[in-house]
């Protein structure tokens, strides 16, 4: 079995993409504090597919708290230089957003994360006409 959960924030902003057949891809990394020793971290490369892709990378940015579940991928490859590398990826079947939006650090690329504009438009509702 190949399962893994992890809890942290966003190291930067995500970054989206499209493969060659048009499927998006978005790629973040997530910085985790060890259990029982706060002073070390991990950090996970994470990729999202397809529609949660989009997602992610519309309402997260440097900062956001996510939790992600997923299975780690590793491959091994052979650099420029004939050197046998390893690279582990965490494929994300699941993300969870757990900061507010306001929580999360405006991105450095210009794109809103929070649009107060829809706000504006709705009307107070009166409570006392409400069955509970």
């Amino acid at each position: 079995m190949n399962k893994i959960q992890i809890i942290g924030r966003l190291t930067a902003d995500p970054e989206l993409r499209s493969t060659g057949s048009g499927v998006q891809v978005c790629s973040f990394t997530v910085a985790v504090n060890r259990r029982f020793n706060r002073e070390e971290t991990d950090f996970f490369p994470v990729t999202v597919w397809r529609e949660a892709a989009v997602n992610c990378n519309k309402f997260l940015a440097k900062g956001s708290q996510v939790g992600v579940c997923g299975s780690l991928q590793i491959r091994r490859y052979d650099d420029k230089d004939g050197i046998k590398r390893t690279a582990v990826d965490l494929q994300a079947d699941e993300v969870e957003f757990l900061s507010a939006r306001t929580e999360a650090t405006q991105p450095q690329n210009g794109k809103s994360k929070d649009d107060s504009s829809q706000v504006a438009g709705l009307e107070p509702v009166d409570d006392d006409d409400m069955p509970f």
